[in-house]
């Protein structure tokens, strides 16, 4: 696939059906219920070649921030250049960035990182036929199932920054923060950009879901709105030492095992042949 950017100002248009669908069934199937036992046992394989592929091939990018938002912005909007100001901003402080591979924030993301001269990552489920990822990638990873790759955008994450989205994005957020809460994954901040934006969501937490004690006070504590993409990048930083960075970047790809470091544009898919 061709990987060559755009020129400036000519960035992928904005594609509202991003992820809306895939090539297969295979994800429908799992959850309809009950199939027969061999199916079963051989869709237990395909889970397992999934999330064995994003181990192998996700295990060098570390320490990653992955960031979430629409699809739907074009290249002219506010929201687009602070995905970009933000992926530039990550990449210049040691971060690989993660996005969902699509346009939109994603591909802005994506481009700042790539135009800092940093890595750039985007994972997503099979896509449909008609959709490409956007340009600005290193690497760029498809899975069978959605929820393979939550679980890579979260086990290879150091931090979540969400910019304005729609359905999925809110999906991320308090996916993300129950993790958080719950104490599956520790240190881990979770920055909402753009405050008004945000505001009716941090207003219903705070003033129905504390006050109806749903969550406590402490939950709320979770979220870090800001308006500012180095006051974003500080807090990322501050929970992420030298020394994290250090222990996070010292796996080393391992040539008899076929493992590769994502420094250069490659796809990888998880559709059969």
């Amino acid at each position: 696939m061709d990987r060559t950017p755009p020129d400036e100002g000519g960035a992928s248009p904005p594609d509202a059906r991003w992820g809306k669908g895939t090539r297969g069934r295979e994800e429908r199937k799992l959850l309809e219920g009950p199939r027969l036992r061999t199916e079963e046992m051989l869709r237990i394989f395909r889970i397992g070649a999934d999330l064995l592929r994003g181990f192998r091939r996700l295990h060098f990018v570390a320490p990653c921030v992955t960031v979430f938002g629409s699809a739907r912005f074009g290249a002219e909007h506010r929201y687009y250049a602070m995905a970009r100001e933000l992926g530039a901003a990550l990449a210049g402080a040691g971060f690989t960035v993660m996005t969902g591979g699509g346009p939109g924030i994603m591909e802005a993301a994506n481009r700042g990182a790539r135009e800092a001269g940093g890595r750039s990552i985007g994972c997503n489920i099979e896509l449909p036929h008609e959709q490409e990822p956007n340009p600005y990638l290193d690497l760029f990873l498809e899975f069978r199932y959605f929820f393979v790759r939550k679980v890579m955008l979260v086990k290879y994450s150091t931090a979540f920054v969400v910019l304005p989205g729609g359905f999925g994005t809110m999906d991320e957020i308090f996916e993300t923060a129950t993790l958080i809460q719950t104490g599956k994954i520790d240190d881990f901040p979770l920055v909402l950009m753009d405050t008004d934006y945000w505001a009716p969501v941090l207003q219903f937490l705070e003033h129905t879901m504390i006050s109806e004690g749903t969550i406590a006070a402490s939950d709320f504590e979770l979220l870090h709105p800001t308006d500012s993409v180095p006051d974003a990048v500080a807090l990322i930083e501050g929970y992420t030492t030298e020394a994290e960075k250090r222990r996070l970047h010292a796996p080393r790809p391992r040539r008899f095992l076929g493992e590769r470091a994502a420094d250069r544009p490659e796809r990888e898919s998880g559709s059969p042949e």
